[in-house]
């Protein structure tokens, strides 16, 4: 439901206002389904049993309260623990006169005239999916512009049915125009402030059926440089040029209500706009996918800081501050500014050349102001001067078009402000040229990065010095189009295993090739599964080696600002350049460490790329998979089938437990049936096995994949048959990255192992040990692949790989009596389930304790003196991977044998 609806629906409220039903009309006013309020109503989801009390879990809690007691009454509501412990997202009281609101999630709170509700609808859009943005300045004018715009989107839409005939084009166009007008005439553009909202106001019909001819008008003189022969009211409008409004096209029809919001857009003060978020901002209002999170879909800047400090900025200050007193020499930095090549690949609205141009910008500043004040005491004087740093240098590849429209708005806009600026900080000879008419805008072209030339939008030229930078999309494979995996085809022709790649690589693959031989780096936001799990092995091989290093790294952080849709995804930030002395950096955190090398695992360290392991290059005893039944559920059973079927004797000898992950850490129960071609003739005449066996065949026989139809003949066998009656330590495939341990547990012999988890048979007590260790876990968090945000827990890449030396039987007889401590504390709560004892929140303290122990043992297995982190466990894990795999090596290599003389 958008915001214009969610705006109509409260509007009817107050308008029909119904004491008795008020709470559950607001809450349907927001897309709350009626199912839903029904069984509210009932009291199946009201969890408050107190008259005039509404507690619905996630969303509010809600009290009817006497007049004069509102504060008293909401202060005491949002410290009730009980009720607080149901998350709700909203705390509301009213006597229906006047309501108090509080966000539990933000602290905003809302006291208003109840019938007055309506001109607060968006304090309640969370309900609808629909967060706000909240910053310590809260961007007040861009959320507010935000939303006006997409009421005004909404109703062009409705009112325009072939509007998008031509794919959105010409819309995108319009939009682009009309925000441009908004922000001249409040930013000293036009020559009158306030001068496009008066004359539409002015000179079109209130109930908007020619605001469209107007515009389509105004547009034209924008374009014209001789306006003498217009009406009157359109003569003091300036010839605009740059291209924004070269090309005819159509407006939209208007209504009174759409006339009416662009009226009130045109009052919002637009001198407040950020351009570095505003346009991802506007994209949410045009692109249904963002809708959910208006106001919110941006990159941060501290966030894009981490990106171009790194890259280019810290350096360039480090020049600033080396040559301080040389006025030459920072007369040379200045030059060298205005040449610097800015380009990003994937601009989207174009944050990060905004940001970056903002940052030259203000450093120029800087290095002018004390060339000044160098020059001035030494009376030598000093004359006007204009920034050499210009649009013409940012270069851009966007493939949404408005995206597009909007990179090149949004950095007209930021040239205007740091002009202002400029002048501001240089107030005694600082200048700016007029902004109009507009003569160079970013070099942004619209177009899929993946299949073009880059450097047909960025040329490269002898003496060029060109960053690349950005926040490309990462789409994992599963997740690739058609469109997408024919894209990273094209990029990676010639390359094996490229299919396993997440989409993102392409980027890197193609900036490592543009920056080849030339004064050139790059560096990107990712997720972090590229330097993980089989990724690794494939693209980084491909990336770094004699001619290309990793400059720098941030190492895993959660990107929690929903830029491009991600929020909570976690990332991390990787430069790359060509081969040099210069210093490389890890951050981890707030920490920044100098470093050697960087790895592909983003530690510092030797280049390793890790391959699958048969075996483990530590001697660990072999770790199996479970086995894959591919029945089409028709094998397994839930508790209910077991009971009935087990009554019959004949069938009890061939139900089995079946066990995976699941059933490991949350004890949840199944069973098998497990039958042998032994067996078939015992179970020949059992029909509910039959039955079942039927399923399986029909199953397999519709199948896509040949073997699986092959397997149809023997229904009664499992896909993958990994049966071993023996008892074993069990390993869930997949694991919270929240938990600090994997949920292991030994099991006795007997149960089927699912696939979803995999087994070490007769394993040694001191083998629970090494896998439940903070060692082993540093590792699996950095080697392992991912599901999601999950570990995918490998015993080929987590397991094989992992480096641990051989011990003594003292030392293992030592891990064993920790490994009986942890079990002997899980013991302490037998009624819990693994889940809930390593839930990190939740972990009662002997456990842990008990863990912390275990860890120092496997600690000691390496060297006396603990560790101190995770990332000096690592350093020196992969320090003992290399030498155990070119010890290894060295052993494989076959013997050469000496001929004997004759």
């Amino acid at each position: 439901m958008n915001a214009s609806q969610i705006e109509k629906n409260v509007i009817a409220l107050v308008e029909k206002f119904n004491k008795e039903e008020f709470v559950f009309d607001l809450l349907k006013a927001y897309g709350i389904s009626k199912t839903s309020i029904t069984r509210l109503k009932k009291g199946d989801f009201n969890l408050s049993k107190i008259d005039g009390e509404v507690l619905y879990k996630s969303k509010l809690l809600f009290k009817e309260v006497e007049p004069g007691t509102l504060l008293n009454t909401i202060d005491e509501l949002t410290k009730d623990t009980d009720s607080l412990k149901h998350n709700p997202r909203f705390v509301i009281v009213t006597d229906y006169k006047t309501l108090l609101a509080k966000d539990i999630r933000t602290g905003l709170a809302l006291d208003t005239p109840i019938l007055e509700i309506h001109k607060h609808f968006g304090f309640f859009l969370p309900w609808a999916g629909q967060e706000k943005y909240t910053q310590k300045n809260e961007n007040y004018a861009d959320r507010k512009a935000s939303y006006k715009m997409a009421k005004l989107y909404d109703i062009l839409v409705t009112e325009n049915p072939n509007i998008y005939d031509d794919g959105g084009h010409n819309l995108n166009i319009f939009l682009s125009r009309l925000l441009f007008c908004f922000f001249a005439e409040d930013t000293d553009i036009f020559p009158i402030e306030g001068m496009f909202t008066d004359t539409l106001e002015q000179h079109t019909q209130k109930d908007g059926s020619d605001t469209h001819t107007f515009l389509d008008r105004l547009f034209k003189v924008l374009n014209t440089k001789d306006n003498s022969k217009e009406a009157a009211h359109f003569k003091e409008f300036p010839y605009v040029n740059g291209g924004l409004f070269r090309d005819t096209i159509v407006s939209p029809k208007f209504t009174k209500e759409a006339r009416k919001i662009i009226i009130e857009c045109g009052d919002l003060d637009w001198s407040e706009i950020n351009p570095d978020i505003f346009g991802s901002m506007i994209q949410a209002v045009v692109n249904p996918a963002y809708r959910s999170g208006l106001g919110m879909h941006y990159t941060s800047v501290p966030n894009i800081m981490k990106v171009i400090e790194p890259l280019f900025l810290n350096e360039l200050n480090e020049e600033f501050e080396k040559h301080f007193n040389d006025v030459k020499k920072l007369n040379k930095l200045i030059n060298r500014i205005a040449k610097i090549k800015m380009f990003d690949p994937a601009c989207g609205s174009g944050n990060f050349l905004i940001i970056a141009y903002k940052q030259l910008r203000r450093l120029e500043i800087k290095i002018l102001a004390r060339i000044y004040e160098i020059n001035h005491q030494l009376n030598l004087g000093f004359p006007d001067v204009y920034t050499k740093i210009k649009l013409s240098q940012f270069y851009g590849i966007e493939l949404d078009d408005f995206a597009h429209e909007m990179a090149i708005l949004s950095l007209w806009l930021a040239e205007h402000q740091m002009n202002k600026e400029f002048v501001s900080e240089l107030h005694d000879y600082g200048k700016a040229e007029d902004i109009l008419p507009l003569k160079e805008a970013g070099n942004i072209t619209q177009g899929n990065a993946t299949r073009l030339n880059w450097e047909d939008t960025c040329p490269k030229n002898e003496n060029d010095e060109i960053y690349i930078l950005g926040n490309p999309p990462y789409l994992g494979t599963r997740n690739q189009d058609k469109i997408q995996k024919e894209d990273m085809a094209f990029v990676f022709r010639g390359v094996k295993n490229f299919k396993s790649l997440d989409y993102i690589s392409a980027w890197f693959y193609k900036a490592n090739h543009f920056i080849n031989g030339i004064n050139s780096k790059y560096a990107f936001v990712t997720t972090n599964s590229i330097c993980q799990g089989d990724q690794v092995n494939i693209l980084w091989q491909l990336l770094i080696g004699d001619s290309k290093e990793i400059d720098f790294a941030y190492q895993t952080f959660n990107w929690t600002n929903n830029a491009k849709g991600n929020a909570g995804v976690s990332v991390v930030i990787i430069g790359l350049r060509n081969v040099s002395t210069g210093a490389k950096y890890i951050w981890s955190g707030k920490i920044v460490k100098k470093a050697k090398n960087i790895n592909p695992y983003l530690v510092e360290g030797s280049n390793i790329f890790l391959s699958r392991k048969s075996a483990s290059i530590g001697g660990l005893p072999k770790m199996i998979k479970g086995s894959i039944p591919a029945d089409g559920g028709h094998l397994i059973l839930d508790e209910n089938e077991f009971n009935e079927l087990s009554k019959n004797k004949k069938v009890r000898p061939f139900l089995k437990p079946f066990i995976g992950a699941q059933e490991v850490i949350k004890n949840l129960k199944r069973w098998c049936l497990y039958i042998t071609v032994d067996s078939l003739e015992e179970i020949k005449d059992e029909v509910e096995i039959i039955k079942r066996l039927k399923g399986v065949e029909v199953m397999r026989l519709s199948s896509s994949k040949k073997t699986t139809v092959a397997l149809a003949k023997f229904p009664y066998r499992f896909a993958e048959d990994r049966y071993y009656n023996k008892p074993c330590l069990i390993v869930p495939c997949v694991t919270s990255q929240r938990r600090d341990y994997i949920p292991i547990d030994f099991i006795e012999a007997g149960p089927v192992i699912y696939a979803s988890a995999q087994a070490v048979y007769e394993a040694e007590a001191w083998v629970f040990g090494v896998i439940n260790s903070r060692m082993h876990m540093s590792w699996v968090s950095t080697v392992a692949g991912r599901l999601r945000e999950d570990y995918r827990y490998s015993s080929s890449i987590c397991y094989n790989t992992f480096p641990f030396p051989k011990i003594n039987q003292k030392q293992k007889e030592q891990i064993n009596l920790h490994v009986f401590e942890v079990l002997e504390e899980r013991e302490k709560h037998s009624g819990k389930t693994l889940a809930q004892l390593y839930d990190p929140d939740k972990m009662p303290k002997g456990l842990k304790e008990a863990h912390h122990q275990l860890d120092l043992a496997i600690e000691r297995c390496y060297r006396l003196k603990p560790f101190e982190s995770d990332t000096e466990r690592l350093e020196y894990l992969f320090k003992e991977y290399e030498k155990m795999i070119n010890k290894n090596t060295l052993l494989e290599k076959p013997k050469r044998t000496r001929k004997k003389k004759a």
